[in-house]
């Protein structure tokens, strides 16, 4: 049964960010999956400063990814029009999507993240101190945006540059070797964990948006004190930024069973390839009823 059935919703979707096409996508999937549940849906492709809600709005999905999506900035604005919407809030946001504030959250609440330095300049030497392999990443985008890795010292100059395009702040992190896992969080708690082996490479923008091109297991198989402590993590994490409602934590797990945690993710993607509905769906969680949720969850803070 509904919670709240035939509410009048607006799917936010497309926006100006690198991750437009992917958004497009999750709006989409969203829109359709709440038509057909009853409710009267409008899309709309928000431009900064640009774009109005229509008078009868009950509640806003923000089916955005990257810049202006995840950053709390549509999530500033919508609550200063008073109208509920779904995910995390404001701050929580803003903390998610600068991989360094996120950093320094997941450090002070002792949760186990790589070891990173931030970089600024195209020129810069390599650091004092560390070895290769690492990875650099946009420190404000998402969806593997930007991402490069840098197994020997003579890519170092050709990687940072082309990940500096993307922002004018690079994250460089110690590539963790292990498995690679995500973990869904919904209303508090944790869903089965995926793990993702892509077929060749890295999970990188290509291998993530192509059909075909990684396989996934969900439920994970770990051991029950293995998965434990990966969910315990990512919780500890979705906590750590304030999080609200629903995110997906990225964890790498090392041979020993260690987990690492990566990143948060405020907005996932809710595409037919993407991870946090199959989650959903080894819980029990049909996509429509996932969704369904989601807006349950803003109404009740709404009321």
């Amino acid at each position: 049964m509904l919670m709240n059935a035939g509410l009048k919703i607006v799917v936010m979707l497309g926006g100006p960010s690198a991750e437009r096409e992917v958004s497009l996508n999750t709006g989409r999937a969203v829109a359709q999956a709440l038509r057909s549940l009853g409710h009267q849906v409008t899309e709309l492709d928000p431009k900064p400063g640009q774009w109005e809600l229509p008078a009868s709005t009950e509640v806003v999905f923000l089916a955005l990814h990257g810049s202006y999506g995840e950053d709390g900035s549509i999530q500033e604005e919508l609550e200063n029009l008073g109208v509920p919407y779904t995910g995390c809030g404001v701050e929580a946001s803003r903390l998610a999507f600068d991989k360094v504030l996120a950093k320094q959250r997941f450090t002070e609440h002792r949760i186990p993240t790589a070891r990173y330095e931030v970089l600024r300049k195209k020129d810069s030497p390599w650091p004092a101190g560390w070895l290769p392999p690492v990875i650099l990443k946009p420190v404000r985008q998402g969806s593997s945006v930007g991402l490069q890795f840098v197994r020997s010292l003579d890519q170092w100059s050709e990687a940072l540059a082309a990940s500096l395009q993307h922002d004018t702040e690079v994250l460089m992190e110690e590539l963790i070797v292990g498995r690679e896992t995500t973990v869904g969080i919904l209303d508090g708690q944790a869903l089965p964990i995926v793990e993702v082996r892509p077929r060749s490479g890295a999970y990188d923008y290509q291998n993530k948006y192509t059909a075909g091109a990684t396989e996934y297991f969900c439920p994970a198989d770990f051991g029950p004190e293995v998965a434990q402590r990966i969910k315990t993590a990512a919780l500890g994490a979705f906590r750590s930024i304030g999080g609200r409602d629903y995110s997906r934590v990225d964890v790498m797990v090392r041979a020993n069973g260690d987990p690492v945690v990566l990143e948060v993710n405020t907005l996932p993607g809710m595409t037919g390839t993407s991870l946090l509905p199959k989650a959903a769906a080894a819980a029990g969680i049909p996509y429509g009823d996932l969704c369904q949720r989601m807006v349950d969850m803003a109404m009740r803070r709404a009321s």
